[in-house]
């Protein structure tokens, strides 16, 4: 037996043998546990401390630079994944006088109603919801991502999986149907990466500006620890948050109006006016095509001397569009919102840099 396999059956027998219920058979590692199976190096540490600096200095003001967060809508195949972030690791290279590229590492989806809720919970995309190998999975290959070289984002839906994969992250989103949580308030103000908490469904700005205030602000918030203990945590606050205008009500809110009316909001409430541009979503009114449209607007916004547009986001595959679960998959196509293809991601991302050299 392998160290990996070892820490994990070792973390699931403790856990086991605590519980009687039935449920048993269903326990989790603990987060500790997790760590221990797919730990972080002292370098590749060093490394995510390095990069999370780098994206709160952007944040600030401090670097010019551009943040571009992109990659898949959702991952649902680790292997294509990790084959995306070689791809966008060398393209990094290229660009990194005018970008910064994190990769989206998505293992959670939203959902409206019902539907596959992404790789932590259902990594074999029948609904059998294996999320102990979905953990498994997902820090897994969040660790290789981040060994290419690569900040990490992701959307953090369950306060629960912070623990399992925080130290990993780069940049986080709190996504536009839980900005208005105060569990994901709490649970931002403890992170220490940034964060970009989403407009409104509707459009509305006002209530990610009172999602920045809250996760300024220390708090004492119900969580579980590395060892899987209830405990309850005293947050630091968070000083590194941030708007994503991603458009609402199937309307767009990129345009320059827009960003300037975001920016004075944020600026008579004392946040920081820097913001995301989220090219996706309502900004595209869903038609992932459209997003090389949006990016290049808030690249002309950018030219024209708008520098409180910091960064942007795409969603972006080896290949282009969706396809339907169910059927024999295509490997490198979204299994959630349809993206753009590598071509397009690598032609965007280099027309941004030589415009804003």
């Amino acid at each position: 037996m392998n160290a990996t396999a070892a820490a994990l059956e070792s973390a699931t027998a403790v856990t086991s043998s605590s519980t009687a219920s039935p449920s048993a058979a269903n326990a989790l590692p603990t987060p500790d546990a997790l760590s221990a199976a797919y730990p972080v190096s002292r370098a590749l540490s060093a490394q995510i401390s390095a990069q999370r600096a780098a994206v709160k200095r952007i944040l600030s003001g401090e670097d010019s630079r551009l943040l571009v967060v992109v990659g898949p809508c959702s991952v649902h195949d680790p292997r294509a994944a990790l084959e995306y972030a070689e791809r966008l690791a060398a393209l990094a290279d290229d660009v990194a006088g005018q970008i910064l590229p994190v990769m989206r590492v998505y293992v959670e989806k939203p959902r409206t109603t019902v539907g596959w809720k992404g790789l932590a919970y259902d990594p074999d995309l029948d609904g059998s919801g294996d999320i102990a190998r979905g953990l498994e999975l997902s820090r897994e290959l969040m660790r290789d991502v981040a060994e290419c070289g690569l900040p990490i984002a992701t959307e953090l839906l369950q306060p629960m999986l912070a623990p399992y994969l925080d130290d990993l992250l780069s940049w986080v989103a709190i996504g536009a149907r839980t900005t208005e949580s105060q569990l994901h308030r709490e649970l931002a103000s403890d992170l220490g990466a940034a964060v970009g908490f989403k407009n409104a469904t509707n459009g509305g700005v006002q209530v990610a500006v009172d999602a920045m205030a809250a996760a300024a602000h220390p708090h004492q918030r119900f969580a579980m620890d590395a060892g899987g203990r209830p405990v309850v945590q005293q947050t630091p606050g968070n000083p590194h948050t941030h708007l994503v205008l991603r458009g609402g009500s199937g309307e767009p809110n990129y345009q320059a109006a827009h960003v300037r009316a975001a920016a004075a909001a944020l600026e008579s409430a004392g946040q920081n006016p820097r913001l995301m541009v989220d090219c996706s979503h309502a900004n595209a009114r869903k038609d992932h095509r459209r997003q090389s449209e949006v990016m290049l607007d808030v690249l002309a916004q950018r030219e024209a001397g708008n520098l409180n547009l910091a960064a942007l986001m795409l969603e972006s595959h080896l290949h282009e569009g969706k396809q339907s679960l169910g059927s024999t998959l295509r490997h490198g196509v979204s299994v959630t919102d349809a993206c753009i293809g590598w071509d397009t991601t690598e032609r965007l991302l280099k027309t941004a840099a030589e415009r804003l050299a």
